[in-house]
């Protein structure tokens, strides 16, 4: 696993601190307030919906709906390991998010609460490959 716990904060002022890390992110988790980086899935994925990253995922964050999955910013530990999973590289970090599509941070929060967990991959759309790369794909979500 990536993803290593990197320090227990002074347990005389914070009992529950822990921090996650990888390569250049960090997760902070405090009994109190917050801190939380996330992964997000963008509009790429939108009738792709490719569920190799649901294999890799230790945590069950994915969530699914009929043409789409999402990150639950809640569940998300920051590891890292599903972005390179994605055929569709629809996956980001959430402050790397692309240009234009910022407004999936708050979708994937959104969407996590209405749609079931899925933690097993299954075989995609059959014109996955054809939706692949096609912009403007938001319209065509499916609730």
């Amino acid at each position: 696993m990536r993803c290593v716990i990197l320090a227990i904060s002074n347990l005389l002022f914070n009992p529950a601190c822990i921090v996650y890390a990888n390569i250049s992110r960090f997760k902070i988790i405090t009994s109190g307030t917050d801190i939380v980086m996330t992964y997000v899935v963008v509009e790429n994925c939108i009738k792709c919906k490719y569920t190799d990253c649901v294999d890799v995922c230790p945590v069950d964050c994915f969530h699914e709906g009929p043409n789409f999955l999402v990150i639950d910013p809640e569940e998300c530990i920051d590891c890292t390991l599903c972005e390179p999973e994605c055929p569709a590289g629809a996956i980001f970090a959430d402050d790397d998010v692309p240009a234009g599509q910022e407004s999936f941070i708050e979708l994937n929060a959104e969407l996590t609460k209405q749609w079931p967990v899925i933690n097993a991959s299954k075989d995609p759309p059959s014109d996955a490959e054809e939706w692949d790369g096609v912009e403007g794909k938001l319209q065509y979500l499916e609730r």
